[in-house]
């Protein structure tokens, strides 16, 4: 009888709400007068609804409460207005946080790039042999590199100037491939590293300078899809001035 009455049972509630088709609620009511233990169910759950209707009557709201919600209410507009312009500003505060992120992490992708450059000059000026290809002559480095790095630069003519080319070598920045040449000027040894742009995926600007505590002068720029570092101990006046002579050429 139990197992019979459960598919009844999980109607009852829609059943007291009167939530039933016309067929269904009579097939209930016929089905309610002839099970006893259905009855029993709905009556009590009749009993329950009608103990709640009767208890929230018994606390109706008083004349001072309805005038506080309605000022509540009233009110809503410019709490939303205040979340709103709240929101606004959390959300002001994510993007400026965003952005910080972004530049912390350009900056330390950065300071890394400097950081590895300033460890191959180092090793460098530490060298027996600084350099693969002895020469001061451009014609005879530039065409050493061809085979043994993939992409080609041009070199500057440095005669008549302070500069003197020592010779080049190959270099890696993070396992990529790339030239270092050496120039001498007033005995002080200067870097040029170059690297195909590609390959050093950091957001260069015009003011990406070497870290404070470098210390190294570091000069960087682009040309022909090229990164060029140049980097040494003398002053950046002298640093400047090979730079240009590189994209001059």
């Amino acid at each position: 009888m139990i197992m019979a009455c459960e598919s009844w049972q999980k109607q009852l509630d829609t059943y007291l709400d009167g939530e039933l088709s016309a067929d269904e609620m009579k097939a209930f009511d016929a089905h309610v007068r002839t099970c006893s233990s259905c009855a029993a169910d709905a009556l009590a759950r009749v009993q329950m609804k009608r103990s709640l209707q009767v208890a929230g009557k018994r606390f109706a709201p008083s004349i001072d409460f309805r005038r506080r919600i309605q000022k509540s209410i009233a009110a809503k507009p410019q709490r939303s207005f205040s979340l709103a312009w709240t929101l606004a500003t959390v959300a002001a505060v994510l993007v400026a946080g965003t952005l910080a992120l972004t530049h912390l992490a350009a900056r330390s992708s950065r300071d890394h790039v400097f950081s590895e450059i300033a460890d191959l000059h180092v090793a460098t000026l530490a060298s027996s042999s600084p350099v693969d290809v002895v020469s001061t002559d451009r014609h005879t480095v530039k065409p050493w590199f061809q085979g043994k790095i993939p992409f080609a630069f041009n070199l500057p003519e440095v005669q008549n100037t302070e500069f003197t080319l020592v010779g080049g070598r190959m270099t890696y920045l993070d396992q990529t491939p790339g030239a270092q040449l050496l120039y001498d000027v007033r005995k002080h040894h200067i870097s040029v590293f170059i690297f195909q742009e590609r390959s050093v995926p950091v957001n260069w600007s015009a003011n990406s300078l070497a870290p404070k505590n470098s210390p190294f002068n570091v000069e960087t720029w682009s040309q022909g899809g090229l990164r060029y570092f140049a980097i040494s101990d003398t002053n950046p006046a002298d640093i400047d001035a090979l730079a240009q002579l590189f994209e001059r050429d």
